[in-house]
């Protein structure tokens, strides 16, 4: 009679122990997940781009459309930020620079004005370079502290494009002109970020803790540029255009 009497003892106390263990790690609080310092951030993107050579009052045709065709240059950017400011959203001044161009045959333009131009074996093409120095601004504020994984931003700046001209591999010389040079000009941008942390909080915690990283959005712009050295004469490398890309803030 001792015996059950024993084996009930001890699976009570089994029990209860067991209860008080699971209370005591479910009260237990878990770690304190401190974000690092966040202070600059990388943006990546891809964009068409097309200068708007052909509005220039000087020139009698599209040249750009028919040496080239219709269609935009692919442009990779990548952009560098700083930020100084950091509140009611996210202030800061960033630095982009990029690549973009264009081949195709070059067109011979015969002296007789009656006769059509024809397409030559040589090809031609144009690179350009913009670079813009700018400043920012990210109403990051409601993803930051209402959990709304939209992020609007604007950036304004000054703009220098490189450009040069070649046919053959070789820079190329118009009426002893040489094919090359750069312009300037100003710009603006306004894009929606799409914050990837809201959706994977566990995964975007340790990339802050493994690499620094505290936030990483995909993103879409548009931006508005006039780069033909404040309106004066010349090649005209302005343009209007969306870009696609990722940023990472750390």
């Amino acid at each position: 009679m001792w015996a059950p009497r024993r084996l009930l003892t001890a699976g009570l106390l089994l029990v209860c122990s067991g209860v008080a263990r699971s209370e005591l790690a479910y009260t237990v609080a878990p770690k304190t997940y401190t974000e690092s310092p966040r202070t600059a951030a990388i943006e990546v993107r891809l964009g068409g781009y097309k200068p708007l050579i052909d509005r220039e009052k000087s020139l009698t045709s599209n040249v750009y459309n028919e040496v080239f065709g219709d269609s935009a240059m692919l442009l990779v950017e990548l952009e560098f930020q700083k930020f100084f400011y950091q509140g009611i959203g996210t202030a800061g001044v960033g630095y982009s620079i990029g690549y973009a161009e264009k081949y195709a045959h070059a067109t011979v333009v015969p002296a007789d004005p009656n006769t059509p131009p024809t397409t030559s074996s040589v090809t031609t093409s144009l690179k350009v370079l913009p670079m813009r120095l700018m400043v920012l601004y990210k109403m990051d504020y409601l993803a930051f502290h209402y959990n709304v994984p939209l992020t609007p931003y604007v950036k304004a700046g000054l703009n220098f494009t490189p450009w040069w001209a070649s046919k053959g591999g070789s820079i190329d010389y118009v009426n002893g002109t040489r094919g090359a040079g750069g312009k300037w000009g100003y710009g603006f941008t306004a894009g929606l970020g799409l914050l990837l942390d809201f959706f994977e909080p566990r995964v975007a915690r340790d990339f802050d803790t493994d690499v620094g990283v505290n936030h990483t959005y995909l993103y879409a712009e548009y931006t508005y540029e006039n780069v033909n050295n404040f309106g004066k004469a010349g090649l005209d490398l302005s343009s209007r255009r969306w870009s696609f890309g990722i940023a990472f803030e750390f």
